[in-house]
């Protein structure tokens, strides 16, 4: 029933910009909070950003200053603006909504790899 598909990732070279988005079906983002993770090989999965229902957004210390996340009610679409890539950022992104207390739903992931 919940749905998140991912999109807008690809190889971009350091200090350029991408912009990833994830579409969601089944329920509405404006009561849910949603975020993005990122798993690189070798290491632990890191939550990168974090928006809920009443639009406060959290960032990573990591990407502070240089993602923006935001959310498109009309389009049920949750976006990732990511300025300044830097190669430690080359991860798979996924997103995430918590649909409940006990319940959350991932998406399969979009890859971006930063080259040098």
């Amino acid at each position: 029933q919940v749905q998140l598909v991912e999109s807008g990732g690809g190889l971009v070279p350091a200090g350029g910009s991408l912009r990833l988005s994830c579409t969601v079906s089944g329920t509405t983002i404006s009561i849910n909070t949603l975020a993005w993770y990122r798993q690189a090989p070798g290491k632990q999965r890191e939550l990168v950003a974090q928006i809920s229902d009443r639009g406060e957004i959290y960032y990573s210390h990591s990407v502070k200053g240089r993602f923006t996340m935001s959310k498109d009610v009309a389009e049920n679409t949750v976006h990732l603006q990511m300025n300044n890539i830097q190669p430690e950022d080359t991860a798979v992104y996924v997103c995430n909504l918590q649909y409940n207390h006990y319940k959350t739903y991932w998406g399969q992931g979009t890859q971006v790899t930063v080259s040098s």
